[in-house]
């Protein structure tokens, strides 16, 4: 199977969704009716959707340069389907079956073909959590940023986005059914206020299916968590020290020259 050109596609054919399109760092979803709502509270959930793609190297053709998949899956690798019930994959036309249906983790799709081209992916909920899909876009991406370097079978191209999911006032059994669950961000509940026991997880395999840490391409995804990023800030914090006491001595080195070349051109 392959798909066609590099050119972006917008499919008239694939499914409407009612859901807001994720282009931002947190989208607030809104939820069904339930009957007992949490006022003032959020549940978040981190995601990161995106592809990664290997160049065949001598076994690339025409028609068939890449091996690549496209996924959804938990910042920190765990187990969304506590929150997402189902993805749609929606592929270009050119694919058998452009439209994949992912009812059970890891949400991916993998496929093989040349060209570049836009994914449409749609996050569907459980009843409890959320009444309207969730679109993201994403564009599937097989050529490394540097063109004219050499294509390599050693290491994959990997183009991901993080985003985050807000739902605002959740659901007394929603939030009781989730909680503790890592792959979410839990709030901070009133005081005074205590939740049910958390339910118990009748198949723990299943829990363990979902869990995406021990992925084939685990090795190759890129790494959001707080820690990682408060690493690289104190080292970008530390470059931009030394450059500008750099900076300091050089604007030192040049008053003191021109006080000296202002002092010999004074003498009589």
């Amino acid at each position: 199977m392959t798909n066609s050109s590099s050119s972006k596609k917008q499919d008239q054919d694939q499914p409407e969704t009612s859901g807001s399109t994720s282009k931002s760092q947190r989208n607030k979803m809104s939820k069904s009716e339930e009957k007992k709502k949490l006022k003032d509270i959020e549940i978040s959930v981190p995601l990161v959707y995106g592809n990664v793609a290997f160049w065949l190297g001598k076994k690339a053709s025409e028609y068939q340069s890449h091996k690549w998949a496209v996924y959804v899956r938990g910042a920190t690798n765990e187990d969304i389907s506590v929150v997402v019930k189902k993805v749609v994959f929606q592929l270009h036309s050119s694919f058998n079956s452009p439209t994949r249906v992912i009812e059970e983790p890891p949400f991916e799709v993998s496929e093989s073909g040349w060209g570049e081209f836009e994914i449409a992916i749609t996050l569907h909920f459980h009843s409890d959590v959320c009444d309207k899909p969730l679109s993201l876009y994403h564009h599937l991406k097989l050529y490394p940023e540097d063109e004219s370097g050499p294509l390599t079978m050693k290491k994959p191209v990997v183009v991901e986005s993080y985003d985050e999911i807000v739902f605002p006032d959740p659901s007394e059994s929603f939030l009781a059914r989730v909680q503790n669950h890592p792959a979410l961000t839990f709030p901070r509940l009133p005081s005074g206020y205590n939740l049910p026991a958390p339910m118990q997880v009748e198949d723990s395999g299943k829990k363990k299916r979902g869990d995406t840490k021990d992925h084939s391409l685990g090795q190759w995804f890129t790494s959001f968590s707080e820690a990682d990023e408060l690493l690289q800030l104190a080292a970008a914090r530390q470059q931009v020290q030394a450059h500008i006491a750099k900076l300091r001595r050089q604007i030192s080195l040049l008053e003191g020259q021109n006080q000296t070349i202002n002092k010999t051109g004074s003498d009589p």
